[in-house]
This record gives structure tokens, sequence and C-alpha cells, in this order.
């Protein structure tokens, strides 16, 4: 049921927003704008909203620009705080944050150095949408767990991933594909849809009432998908799950497919992986980060699984062997992921400089696009009301950089992007179908990479 601020356009029938009624034109070699590019790399980090990152980062719309709504933050009846309520911790106060802080953003270095863990935030489905309050982007404190850690930043310009960024391209309008957390906005990566779980357990269904407001929340919708976490029936998941409440396995095209019908090598490759399918997964490893896992080709037993899911590791094998495919997925194990709770600020950036170093010093370099984005918002604030496509999304702004002999240098791009503006990219570049409705429509990357045409 969609909330009372979405547009609806047309009816939604299935997951994936619609589908594209006929394949993407087949770029000539001379018209292609992404000709030069025969490898992209996607560094899928966790759980930061743009402006808690970069909404100081000079020429991107920031912090300075947010409207005196979005920073008048209110409860949940309407009436406005007069002071931060007091930062919390795993549901405690977090006593390195004081209690009476204003209400506007706070730069959170003057309490935790980014070496050190914030708590984390709630980033749900539900509650996003609720954030976001038909784009005043006023209730993040109301909604939130974690109370006035929402408005805390770091001014991450100087960081290892804003010096590339003051380098290649600072996207400032890139928005996550779909409101809530991390399992959702991974399908909406690869397949640019929702996950079908029909006939769900009750216990974990969603109840909303007639006006389509939220009463119990639950990891499915009424009318079965699945939003919020939850773990595949394939193997790895968690030992302690129950069966009744793994999602059975996803039968729509995903991105994985479209390349393998092309003859397009690609991978994704996850920290940690290979201990995960072994049984001995890392206290870190999130089950939930690994889309293709849930869906049938890819199953347990597929010879596509072990050909096309693989471990980090791989990932720095490839380059340093020249069996590098042509799309990379690469999703850092928790302690390297940026994600509040799981990794410190400063730690998750350093790993992402790393690789891309690496991947600068091979012989790949030469014709690469290197996208690192965020999976969503993490639950922080952020000023920008994001577009109104459909009932999934999409939420709000999150950090993108690309990176690429074919970017432009030094140059923040304004253009209105969502994460399906990656699978454009690829389906452009490689004449493929596109998913969906949503990444039949969003823009390409062809404005962050103008030297990429051949």
């Amino acid at each position: 049921m969609l909330l009372s601020f979405l547009v609806i356009t047309g009816l939604i029938t299935t997951a994936c927003s619609g589908s594209a009624s006929s394949p993407a034109t087949t770029p000539t070699q001379t018209s292609n704008p992404f000709g030069k590019i025969n490898h992209f790399i996607i560094l899928y980090q966790e759980n930061w909203s743009f402006d808690s990152l970069y909404g100081r980062f000079p020429g991107a719309e920031g912090i300075s620009d947010a409207s005196p709504t979005s920073l008048q933050q209110v409860d949940r009846t309407g009436k406005p705080y007069t002071t931060l309520p007091q930062p919390l911790k795993s549901g405690k106060p977090d006593p390195r944050f004081p209690a009476n802080l204003p209400v506007q953003p706070f730069d959170a270095s003057g309490y935790v150095s980014p070496d050190l863990m914030t708590g984390d935030l709630i980033h749900r489905y539900y509650q996003e949408q609720y954030q976001i309050d038909g784009g005043k982007m006023d209730k993040f404190v109301a909604w939130s767990d974690a109370a006035g850690l929402v408005m805390s930043y770091y001014d991450g310009t100087n960081m290892p991933e804003g010096k590339l960024a003051q380098q290649y391209t600072l996207a400032d309008h890139f928005f996550h594909a779909a409101f809530g957390g991390s399992f959702l906005n991974h399908f909406w990566l690869v397949c640019a849809c929702s996950p079908t779980f029909p006939n769900a357990p009750a216990s974990i269904v969603a109840q909303l009432d007639a006006s389509g407001k939220m009463v119990k929340d639950g990891a499915v919708t009424p009318d079965g998908y699945a939003i919020n976490t939850s773990f595949t029936v394939n193997n790895p998941h968690p030992a302690s799950a129950k069966p009744n409440t793994l999602v059975p396995l996803q039968t729509m095209p995903n991105i994985g497919d479209r390349l393998t019908g092309k003859n397009i090598s690609w991978a994704w490759y996850s920290g940690g992986w290979n201990d995960a399918l072994a049984g001995h997964p890392d206290p870190l490893f999130q089950f939930h980060h690994q889309p293709f896992a849930y869906f049938a080709n890819y199953a347990d037993g597929k010879p596509a699984k072990a050909e096309h899911l693989k471990d980090e590791q791989d990932f720095i094998s490839a380059l340093k062997n020249g069996t590098l495919p042509a799309v990379s997925f690469v999703k850092p194990l928790g302690e390297d992921n940026e994600h509040p709770g799981y990794s410190s600020e400063s730690t998750g950036q350093q790993h992402i400089a790393e690789l891309v170093k690496d991947v600068q010093n091979s012989p790949y370099w030469k014709d690469t696009a290197i996208i690192i984005t965020y999976d969503e918002n993490g639950g922080r604030w952020d000023h920008v009301a994001p577009p109104t496509i459909d009932r999934w999304g999409p939420g709000s702004r999150v950090p993108t950089i690309i990176i690429s002999p074919f970017a432009k240098k030094g140059a923040v791009d304004h253009t209105v992007y969502d994460t399906t503006s990656i699978l454009r990219t690829i389906e452009v570049r490689w004449g493929l179908q596109a998913l969906g409705s949503r990444d039949a429509g969003v823009n390409d990357l062809r404005n962050a990479l103008p030297l990429a045409a051949g």
C-alpha cells in the first residue's frame, strides 16, 4: 500500500515496477556513450546519507542549502523539538554526546572520532517514508531509534574517499533506489525489483490500517513482498533462521542473467563469502547483503553459483592474474563497509581507497569505471527530498563517486540518479534489455563519464 505522499502513475502489478516491453536499442560502436569502458567495478558500501558525509563538500548541494523545514525536526505529532533528544547507542543514551544539542546538523567528530564507532540507526521500509514526511524531511528524529544521532555528520571531504571525490566526480543527487535498509536495496542494485514472499508466516507480515499507516512492522508487506531484513532459503543463511521465514527462490530477471545472456563476464565478490559457505561465517558477515544468492539461477548446486558468487579475495586475485570480469560488484565485510556499529568510518574509507589503488595499479585501469556508492542512508538525515516515482522509492540521497580515466575531473555532478542508474549504464554499454520500468527510465551515468563514448 502506498503512503499518502506517493504519486500513483500506474497500477503496479509486478515486483519490478513493470517490465520493459522491448529491448534497449543496441548502441553502435560510434554512438555508445560508454564504448571505451570494458570494465565496471561497483564498490557497494553501507549506511550514510549524502549530507552526513559530504554535506560540507565544496560545490555540492549540502547542509548550507537545507530549507528551514528540513532543519526544524518535529515529533510524530508535528510539534517542533526545542533541542535534539540525547543520541542513543543500542537503545541507551550515548554519554559521548551532550543531551541538549541544538536542532540542527552537528559534526560528530567533536564527540566521536571517525576512528571510533557510533551507534547504529534504524533504517527500515516504512520508517524511512515517515521520516521523509512527504518531502519535508522533518521527521528523521521522530522515527529513529537513535534519537538525535540522526542529525550527526562527518565531513568526509578530506577522508580517503573524499580525496578521490575531489580528483574525480562526486554525484550529489544520487538516491538509493528503495525505501528502507540493506536487504531491499541490494535487490534493487541487481534486479530493480522487490523480492516476493507469498504466504509468508503472519508473524513476519506487516500490518497497515485502512489509510496505509503501519500498525505493526514486519519483514513482508501485506501483499507479499519482502522489504526488511530476510534470509534466503539457499546457503548461506544464519543457522538460527527459522525455515518458514526463509525467502523462497526468486525467478525474476537480474543483471547477472542479462549479462550471461550476452556472454559478458561478471561476478559478485563478497568479503567473508568462502567462510560463510563453509559454515563458519565471520561475526560481521551479513547474509542479507548477498542478493544473487536469493535467485533460483544461483541456487545451491547450480554451476552458476560457483562461477559468479565469489569471495572478495578473488577480486584481488582477478586483478593480479588477468581474469577480471567485465562487471564486478564488490561487497566488503562488515568491518570494512562503513556501516555504523560494524565499522568505524575511517576503517571503511581506507579499505575502499586501497581497493581503488589496486585497480589503478592494474592493467585494467585504462578501460575501467569504478563506482563507489552506498546501499542506503542508514537512517541519517538528508535535506533533499527524493523524487516520487513508485511505491518502492527512491529513498534519500547517498554519496556516489565515479572514478575513471573517462570521468570528469574535480567535478560535482548534479544530475538526478538512483541506484538503478548503475544498471542502466551497464545495459546501455552492452545493449541489454532493461529489467523494469525504473532502470528503463532513469538517467545513466554518461554525464559523469563524458570521455567514455566510442
